[in-house]
């Protein structure tokens, strides 16, 4: 592979919502009665870009690098965890170049909230928010996500060989 290779990487995350948890999505904190079950704040936007960060970069995925058992990433932000991923892109030598993705959830109305969740990713991967696109839609009723029962995130990556 030569100087300045490009890479793609997909990514999806799917959890459920609970109560007694709160909902963050793309880093950010949106009002809501129900949240996101999972191990860590179990932000499904992040947790799919993390995915596709390191799928570009064969470096694994999420619960390899971050395990869900594992009591260091108890109710950890998955800011966080995006910026260890930056990390390991960087000892891999590569770096993140665009990131695109799209929530899908019944509710609540996520568009109010796009542009603070860009900005959240933007920075803690060190790009501009134009760079970071980041999409809501519905399922239009349809499965267990269109009965309010989860959220799901998909994100594609590209990456860059550092040259």
């Amino acid at each position: 592979m030569g100087d300045g290779e490009i890479r793609v990487g997909l990514g999806i995350d799917f959890h459920r919502l609970v109560p007694g948890r709160k909902l963050v999505l793309g880093g950010v904190e949106i009002p809501y009665e129900l949240g996101l079950a999972g191990h860590s704040d179990a932000d499904a936007l992040l947790h799919a870009i993390c995915d596709a960060l390191l799928g570009a970069a064969a470096l694994g995925d999420i619960g390899q690098h971050f395990p869900p058992g594992d009591p260091r990433f108890k109710d950890i932000s998955s800011l966080l965890l995006l910026g260890k991923v930056r990390g390991l892109l960087a000892e891999a030598g590569y770096f993140p170049m665009q990131l695109d993705a799209a929530v899908i959830a019944e509710r609540p109305k996520l568009a109010p909230y796009i542009p603070e969740m860009r900005a959240r990713i933007a920075e803690a991967l060190g790009l501009s928010t134009e760079a970071v696109s980041v999409k809501a839609t519905t399922s239009e009723g349809m499965g267990p996500i269109g009965q309010g029962e989860g959220i799901a995130a998909w994100a594609v990556a590209l990456i860059r060989k550092a040259s």
